[in-house]
């Protein structure tokens, strides 16, 4: 601790600022995922940043919508979302901002290319959380592409920054790290189908009410996301070398966490949240190493050829 407060200490004003948003957006990960911070620290040093900054606006404008200050109705939500919105593409223009987090996603997005094409619809779906409780498949599709597929899309554009032609890299690895974003997304909407259904009033997954969970719609929605989990594995390998690991141990958790849905009543689901016990996390990222991020497929229990 003396040592980094020391380190601090000799840095210019403004890079020991830098740091501190770095350090805020590396605290925002560690108290609200496990999964996807064990993943994380898998990354190489700037990637493992630039995720980690990516991770910390994601889930301050997550928490906006779903942890209200007492009081705090959605009118007051949806001021609370425009403002943070906009304080991150002033920020993407000047580079600076009195919020930790937003100065700390804006430095790794003017960095790696993360544009409002992608901030966009990731804010959009965030309203829709305030705006609408039920779904139709195609309100769905946006709500999935903006609310977890262009978060794939911003870590893909950390992953291939430092390669010879990040905008070719992106273009190709695109379509796997929007299905992989889908996936989880999907994956933690049948997690959290009783806390979003009974909680929040909201029903994401088409064709699942409350109080009559279908198992042949259920393990409809289970087949879709193994879809997705496969056609993510087969551009994993394709991935640069200091981020393979780090997927592939997200991939895999899912998968592990898709099978013990599998595995589970629905009803069950519905009032208790399936989870992967840390000793089998670790488990699954040490294979995931060993395998040197080559993803289990799916179905077959084997690592892709």
């Amino acid at each position: 601790m003396v040592q980094t407060r020391r380190r601090a200490d000799a840095l210019q004003p403004y890079l020991r600022y830098d740091a501190a948003a770095d350090a805020s957006a590396a605290l925002v990960i560690r108290w609200y995922s496990s999964s996807f911070g064990l993943a994380t620290r898998m990354l190489g040093g700037q990637v493992r940043q630039d995720v980690c900054n990516i991770y910390a606006l994601v889930r301050v404008a997550d928490e906006v919508v779903d942890a209200p200050r007492p009081g705090q109705g959605s009118v007051d939500r949806l001021i609370e979302l425009d403002k943070l919105e906009q304080e991150t593409y002033t920020t993407l223009e000047t580079g600076s901002s009195t919020n930790l987090v937003v100065h700390a996603f804006a430095r790794s997005a003017r960095r790696v290319g993360i544009g409002e094409e992608l901030i966009a619809p990731f804010f959009a779906a965030m309203r829709t959380d305030l705006r609408r409780t039920d779904h139709d498949f195609a309100s769905l599709a946006a709500y999935i592409y903006g609310s977890a597929e262009v978060v794939g899309l911003m870590c893909l554009r950390a992953f291939v920054a430092g390669e010879a032609n990040p905008s070719q890299r992106y273009d190709e690895l695109a379509q796997g790290a929007a299905r992989l974003g889908a996936a989880f997304q999907k994956i933690n909407f049948l997690r959290d189908f009783g806390d979003d259904s009974d909680g929040l009033g909201r029903r994401y997954l088409v064709g699942l009410q409350p109080d009559d969970l279908d198992d042949v719609i259920w393990n409809n929605w289970l087949d879709d996301i193994e879809m997705d989990l496969d056609a993510a594995a087969e551009a994993i390998p394709q991935l640069p070398r200091n981020c393979r690991v780090a997927v592939c141990t997200a991939h895999d958790l899912f998968a592990e966490l898709t099978r013990r849905l599998r595995a589970t009543a629905p009803a069950e689901v519905r009032y208790c949240r399936v989870r992967v016990p840390t000793p089998e996390k670790v488990r699954i990222a040490a294979s995931a190493a060993l395998r040197r991020g080559r993803p289990l497929n799916v179905d077959k229990g084997h690592h892709l050829p």
